[in-house]
C-alpha cells in the first residue's frame, strides 16, 4: 500500500509542476503585448481583399442557420464578400428550404446542395474550388459573427506571412444550462490564454471552426493534403480545423488569435452531447498532435512545453487519481496529499482567471475539475483507445426542434417569424445563383439550384 501512497503523490506532484510552469507560461504570453488602433489599420488599408465565407450545414435547425446568415448578411466590410452555403444533404432540407429562399435574392449568397451526406470537409471543399476570393473564412452553420468579423480577421490578414487567423469564440446559448455557462468559460480560457499565448509566437495550434479564415493561396497548395487526411488506412472525417492548422504551421506560415473578432457558437446543452463531442475532439487532437511533433523544433520552446502540458499532465493526473482511488478502496486511507494538492490547484488557478477576467463567474469553473478528473480523463483514455474511430456522434436530425419540456414542436418559419424582421428590407433582394455548370433540378421556387453530382466530389 505505500507503494500506492508513493505513486499517487509523486504523480499528483509532477503534475502540479508541469502544470504550475506552463499554465504560468501561458497566462504570462497571453497577455496582451499592445494595443493597436483598428481605426488607424482601417485607414492605412486601402486594397481590401475579396473574403469568400463558407458555411457547410448538415441537419441544421432553421431558426439557429438563419441567425447565422442573418449576421454574416450584416458584415460590415469595404471589400468583396461572398457567401457560400453548401447544404451537406440534410434530411431536413425541406424545413430549411424558407431559409435558402430569404437569401435567395442577394447576390452575396450562393448556395450549394450536395445530394447526399459526404461530411464536412467534402462539403467545405466543395465551395473552396467553386469560389474564388483572396480569403476564404469557415463559418459554422450554429455561429453568429459580430458586424466587424470579417473586416478584423482581414487585416490581420494583411501579412502574408499569415496563413490562418481565427476569432474568439463564445456561447450563444451561455444562460441555458449550467453546463453551457461551464463551456463558455472554457472557452474563454481556451481562447484567451492557451491561443493567446501561442500567438504570440505566430503558432495557433488549432484554428477553431466555428470561425477560422485562410489564405486562398496556401488552401489550395494544401487541399489535396486536406481532403484526403487518413488514419491506419482510413479516411479522416473530422478535426478538420486542426488538422488543416497544422498544414498551414508545416508550409512554414503563421497561425493567428484576434481576440476582438467575436464568435458567438452553440454548445452542447446536457452531458452526453457534450462527452460525445469532446469524445470527437480527444481523437482529433491525439491523432494531430503526432503529426505536429516534427515542427516543435523549429518553434519556441514555450509551444513545446505547451504540448507536453497538456498532453502528458492529464497522463499524470490519470495515474494519480487511480493509484489514490485504489488506495482508499484496498486500506480505507484517503490519499490527502492528492486531494490537497488539486483543489489548490483548482482554487488557485480560478481566482486568478476571475481577476484577469474581472468576472467572478470564473470561480465557479472550480466545478471542471470534477467533470474533468471523473469524466474527461476516462473519455480521453477511451478516444485514446480508440483512435480509428472516425464517427461523429453527434449528427441528428433537426426537422423539428425540441423545447424546454422535451417534446418536438414545429420549427417555425424563420422569413416570416419575428426575427425576420430585422432583414425584412433585404429580403426582397436576395437570389440564389447557378453554382455547376450541369443543373439538374430546380430546387426552390424563387430561384435556381443546382445539385452537384458525387463524383464531383
Amino acid at each position: 500500500m505505500d507503494l500506492l501512497d508513493a505513486t499517487s503523490t509523486v504523480a499528483i506532484s509532477c503534475y502540479a509542476l508541469l502544470s504550475a510552469a506552463y499554465k504560468s507560461m501561458q497566462a504570462a504570453y497571453a497577455w496582451p503585448a499592445s494595443v493597436s488602433s483598428v481605426s488607424d489599420d482601417l485607414v492605412s488599408f486601402d486594397l481590401w481583399p475579396s473574403v469568400d465565407v463558407i458555411v457547410p450545414c448538415y441537419n441544421e435547425d432553421p431558426r439557429t442557420l438563419f441567425a447565422c446568415l442573418t449576421s454574416i448578411a450584416n458584415q460590415e466590410y469595404a471589400g468583396r464578400l461572398r457567401v457560400y452555403v453548401v447544404d451537406d444533404g440534410s434530411g431536413n432540407r425541406d424545413a430549411v428550404m424558407p431559409v435558402h429562399q430569404s437569401f435567395a435574392r442577394d447576390p452575396k449568397f450562393n448556395f450549394i446542395l450536395l445530394p447526399k451526406n459526404a461530411g464536412k470537409r467534402k462539403a467545405q471543399i466543395a465551395a473552396i474550388r467553386r469560389s474564388s476570393g483572396d480569403l476564404v473564412l469557415n463559418v459554422d452553420s450554429d455561429t453568429m459573427l459580430a458586424s466587424d468579423v470579417v473586416t478584423k480577421l482581414a487585416l490581420k490578414m494583411r501579412d502574408p506571412a499569415v496563413g490562418a487567423a481565427m476569432g474568439q469564440l463564445t456561447a450563444s446559448n451561455r444562460s441555458d444550462t449550467w453546463l453551457t455557462r461551464l463551456i463558455d468559460m472554457e472557452y474563454w480560457l481556451a481562447c484567451n490564454e492557451e491561443r493567446a499565448a501561442q500567438a504570440r509566437f505566430g503558432a495557433v495550434m488549432c484554428c477553431c471552426g466555428p470561425c477560422a479564415i485562410y489564405r486562398r493561396s496556401a488552401l489550395l497548395l494544401l487541399l489535396d493534403q486536406y481532403e484526403t487526411q487518413t488514419f491506419r488506412g482510413k479516411p479522416s472525417d473530422f478535426g478538420e480545423d486542426r488538422h488543416l492548422t497544422i498544414l498551414m504551421l508545416k508550409a512554414g506560415l503563421r497561425t493567428e488569435y484576434v481576440p476582438d473578432a467575436i464568435a458567438a457558437t452553440v454548445v452542447p446543452d446536457s452531458l452526453g452531447s457534450y462527452l460525445r463531442q469532446q469524445l470527437r475532439w480527444a481523437r482529433s487532437t491525439f491523432r494531430d498532435t503526432w503529426l505536429a511533433l516534427n515542427l516543435l523544433p523549429g518553434l519556441d520552446r514555450f509551444l513545446t512545453l505547451d504540448v507536453v502540458g497538456q498532453n502528458i499532465g492529464p497522463l499524470l493526473l490519470a495515474i494519480s487519481v487511480l493509484t489514490g482511488l485504489a488506495q482508499f478502496a484496498l486500506v480505507g486511507t484517503v490519499p490527502w496529499w492528492t486531494v490537497l494538492m488539486v483543489v489548490s490547484m483548482t482554487v488557485v488557478r480560478c481566482s486568478m482567471v476571475a481577476l484577469r477576467a474581472r468576472q467572478l463567474r470564473f470561480l465557479g469553473f472550480a466545478l471542471q475539475t470534477l467533470i474533468n478528473i471523473f469524466l474527461l480523463l476516462p473519455l480521453k483514455a477511451y478516444a485514446l483507445c480508440t483512435l480509428s474511430n472516425s464517427d461523429w456522434l453527434s449528427r441528428s436530425f433537426a426537422a423539428a426542434v425540441p423545447d424546454k419540456d422535451g417534446k418536438q414542436t414545429p420549427v417555425q418559419n424563420p422569413t416570416t417569424g419575428p426575427s425576420a424582421a430585422k432583414l425584412s428590407g433585404d429580403a426582397a433582394q436576395h437570389r440564389l445563383r447557378h453554382l455547376a455548370p450541369d443543373c439538374s433540378a430546380l430546387v426552390l421556387p424563387t430561384g435556381d439550384s443546382c445539385v452537384i453530382e458525387e463524383d464531383e466530389l
